[in-house]
């Protein structure tokens, strides 16, 4: 990244997610400046690199955020619930971009760990490795807002998810960018579903952080297989088999969903709404076109043994918001080949 201030032309290394690109224009900034005159630099584009302390900078954004609340909404009533969905999708996109634009520096003195360069700033370096991996030689520059939000998953990952129902104590402690199963109740749904009379094997496809597969080697399954396209993913499904013991029964593989061969049970989560994801983290949640969903319906008969089953364990959000026709999924199993044998559901609790 690039950018000119007093002392002439100055460059850093862009630290951000999902490869965005560092802005255009960029402008230091300290607490001289209103919040009037910041406001509608971010609202044009123009990144402000924070000069003052730590504390100030959090003051600023959370003063840009009261003033981005809410000022790019539609006017009018939404024809639809899916309408006003993704009107209040656009809203929230909206009141990102301007938020990521103050910026604040990293220095790296001991080439090791990522510090932030301002009086009073907190310790960070073990957040940013968790998410940027190993930092770039010399200063850096990068997204407050991003910032607090990669500390925030970083102590999802360090303290973990307690999962009941692998027993008391059990946590599942999700990686940077991967979906974490804070919300148990889909958890519950697998875990006391009646196992196909002998069952050994069991494929899980889409695993994110292997929740499920290892709540299905923890009910006695013998071999789980369990994919993800996603490599972090992967990885993170991997460590969490691993300390809770599973590891000898549970392999995780990068596969766009199935892997070879047939097992007796096939389950499979998929994102709950058809809609395009703007993050990494979208992606367990926004499935556009419904492309995993109607993929693992397609192959599942392929994939199951005689006598096997495939769960498919997903919300009904997407019919609630209109986004999905009140028949399209049992359309769709039809299609497959498939007979729905039976149905449990559950409210959410969170």
């Amino acid at each position: 990244m690039h950018w000119t201030d007093d002392s002439g032309e100055r460059s850093a290394t862009w630290y951000a997610q999902n490869g965005a690109a560092p802005p255009r224009r960029v402008v230091p900034a300290d607490s001289r400046m209103g919040v009037a005159a910041a406001y509608r630099h971010v609202c044009e584009g123009t990144a402000l690199l924070w000069q003052g302390d730590y504390r100030s900078a959090r003051q600023l954004l959370s003063s840009l955020g009261r003033r981005a609340e809410g000022r790019g909404r539609p006017a009018g009533k939404a024809a639809s619930p899916g309408e006003a969905f993704l009107a209040q999708r656009r809203e929230q996109s909206r009141r990102a971009r301007i938020l990521g634009l103050l910026l604040i520096p990293y220095e790296n003195p001991d080439g090791t760990a990522l510090r932030i360069a301002l009086r009073g700033a907190p310790e960070v370096g073990a957040a940013c490795a968790h998410a940027y991996g190993p930092p770039a030689e010399g200063p850096g520059v990068g997204s407050l807002r991003e910032l607090l939000g990669l500390v925030g998953a970083y102590e999802w990952h360090r303290k973990g998810v307690e999962i009941p129902a692998l027993g008391a104590g059990a946590r599942i402690h999700p990686h940077h960018g991967v979906f974490s199963p804070v919300r148990g109740e889909y958890v519950d749904l697998v875990a006391e579903a009646p196992l196909p009379r002998g069952a050994t094997t069991a494929f899980d496809i889409g695993t994110g952080t292997g929740v499920l597969a290892v709540l299905l080697a923890h009910r006695g399954l013998d071999r789980v297989v369990a994919t993800d396209l996603e490599e972090r993913a992967v990885a993170c499904a991997t460590e969490n088999a691993e300390r809770l013991g599973l590891g000898d029964r549970v392999e995780v593989r990068r596969a766009d969903l199935f892997p070879e061969g047939r097992a007796d049970l096939v389950v499979c989560n998929p994102p709950w709404l058809p809609a395009k994801p703007r993050t990494a983290l979208d992606r367990a949640v926004y499935d556009p076109g419904s492309a995993m969903l109607r993929g693992f319906l397609a192959g599942a008969r392929d994939h199951l043994l005689p006598g096997g089953e495939a769960w498919l364990i997903i919300s009904d959000l997407a019919e609630r918001l209109e986004l999905r026709g009140a028949t399209e999924l049992t359309d769709l199993i039809e299609e497959s080949g498939l007979t729905v044998l039976a149905r449990a559901d559950t409210r959410p609790r969170h």
